[in-house]
């Protein structure tokens, strides 16, 4: 396996759906994964993975992952706070169905979640993400490889 220095993927691994579909797309084109978790979620070790685990305090994994992430890099997440940092830092960031998060949508996505938290807190009720499915997972993984393919072909 040869890595490709210029792409990497960092993963927000605690809550993270995908993690083996992230490795069997990522490790026969050579991309290296960082994988950062708590030490609540034991990650096995396997070639082209690199774990990092960090305490379980609520922010631990994103502020390691944001003092990290490069231009170039691409982040899957599903938080929308890590998502905008880490776009403003020039990289590209997948959600775990395969939402691409863009400069141009993160600003209202932000806004929408400051809304169901302010409802939240008064009280309220809001939906949280629908359980993962079959289709979740394969438009994942298309987007993930059509995202990693398009890289290496401009390289």
């Amino acid at each position: 396996m040869e890595e490709k220095a210029s792409t990497r993927i960092v993963v927000d691994a605690d809550a993270c759906p995908v993690k083996r579909e992230i490795m069997d797309i990522a490790y026969p084109l050579g991309v290296p994964v960082l994988m950062v978790s708590s030490y609540d979620h034991r990650l096995e070790p396997e070639p082209g993975l690199e774990i990092a685990h960090v305490d379980r305090s609520s922010q631990a994994a994103d502020l390691y992952i944001l003092n990290r992430v490069r231009r170039g890099d691409i982040v899957v997440t599903g938080d929308y706070g890590l998502a905008a940092i880490a776009l403003a830092k020039g990289a590209e960031v997948i959600g775990f169905r395969g939402h691409r998060y863009r400069n141009e949508t993160i600003d209202s996505m932000m806004a929408r979640r400051h809304e169901q938290s302010v409802i939240r807190r008064s009280g309220g009720r809001t939906k949280g993400p629908k359980a993962m499915t079959a289709e979740d997972r394969a438009a994942f993984q298309q987007k993930l490889t059509k995202l990693l393919q398009g890289r290496q072909e401009k390289e």
